[in-house]
């Protein structure tokens, strides 16, 4: 099904100030991300907050106020789009939408607020009925995807983030997806569960090489792909806001030594060079299963071969990877998002940004 996002006209009926900013919120399960764009469309501000919100609503109260207390005085708008609904605090993923939004409205009261609702679009919460909780609830792949789709016209993006990675088709300025829910996704491989951070090693790979032998890995999380990342260099500490698989510190030695436990070892500083044989050997099969995806759904999307591959998320050194790989262009998200931000940049939180610029260009 093709998705254009910016072709009807917008639902938002409320007065816009020349003076207002707007900002974008992505609560997710695990991290709370937020970006601010000016009235001249320039990204302003982006924000990342530990938010493990299956240990309760508190977590998202105190995400957001500490955003808040980071922004400068000004009048706001907000957009929020959402994954945390997944997460079991909540009866089920209706229950989680429901909740989500009534505390955002409490907590950005009295700014106005809008929820993004897949295809149709930013709605104001005055619109929202429970009918609207089945296209809110984990859409905002298609906010950051619409938004690529609008500026790009055509390629392949792909969102590698802490968790999870995202896969769409974009042709003639439209979102090409397959599925919608997070079932459909999985399914069509639009969704792929695996993220450069918070994913446990057991579950990208069941089988390594190590010292020449074929070896199983043990079925616990004893590791997670950050000390993967850690050991190979490329993980970002601003990224890094997750707590180890045993809650130990996120230094490479200690990385190295969790991930000695996944084959029954333990560490030992003169063998550094093992482990990051063998994480390098992780890495590569967690590459492959994302090319796999992406490779299925380029073909299925006649997306062209000089069409560029999009990269977004904290892992797109792994689609600009992919890219030379498939011998395509590489653009980054980044490009399409003109910015003053300092600290995290638009690729960081692409779906954050996407429902600020929607709301931005919309309202």
């Amino acid at each position: 099904m093709a998705i254009p996002l910016l072709s009807k006209p917008t639902l938002l009926t409320m007065n816009n100030s020349p003076h207002t900013q707007h900002i974008g919120w992505d609560i997710g399960g695990a991290h709370l991300k937020a970006a601010a764009v000016s009235p001249d469309g320039i990204v302003t501000a982006i924000f990342q907050q530990p938010c493990p919100l299956w240990k309760g609503l508190a977590t998202l109260h105190a995400a957001v106020a500490a955003i808040l207390q980071a922004l400068p005085a000004a009048k706001y708008r907000h957009a929020i789009t959402m994954t945390g609904e997944l997460v079991d605090l909540f009866a089920g993923r209706d229950d989680g939408v429901r909740q989500i939004i009534a505390t955002m409205d409490a907590l950005l009261d009295p700014a106005p607020l809008t929820v993004f609702a897949g295809q149709s679009g930013l709605l104001p919460l005055a619109q929202i009925t429970p009918a609207h909780y089945p296209a809110i609830a984990s859409s905002n792949w298609l906010a950051s995807a619409g938004w690529a789709a609008h500026k790009v016209v055509e390629g392949l993006f792909i969102d590698i983030g802490s968790t999870t990675t995202d896969i769409l088709a974009l042709k003639d300025g439209q979102v090409r997806a397959q599925g919608y829910t997070d079932y459909q996704r999985l399914v069509s491989k639009e969704l792929v569960y695996t993220g450069i951070v918070r994913t446990a090693v057991m579950a990208v790979a069941q089988t390594a090489t190590d010292e020449g032998h074929d070896i199983g890995l043990m079925a616990e999380y004893f590791a997670t792909m950050a000390d993967v990342y850690r050991v190979t260099g490329e993980l970002d500490e601003a990224h890094d806001q997750t707590d180890t698989a045993d809650g130990a510190e996120k230094t490479i030695a200690a990385s190295a030594r969790r991930l000695a436990r996944m084959l029954g070892c333990d560490f030992t500083p003169d063998e550094m060079p093992r482990w990051q044989r063998f994480a390098q050997h992780l890495r590569h099969q967690q590459l492959q299963k994302i090319a796999a995806a992406a490779t299925q759904l380029a073909a299925q999307g006649n997306v062209a071969d000089t069409a560029p591959i999009i990269g977004a998320g904290i892992g797109r050194f792994l689609a600009r990877e992919l890219a030379q790989q498939a011998r395509r262009p590489y653009l980054d998200f980044t490009s399409l998002c003109p910015s003053t931000a300092t600290s995290l940049n638009a690729a960081d939180c692409a779906p954050a940004v996407a429902v600020a610029y929607l709301g931005h260009a919309l309202a």
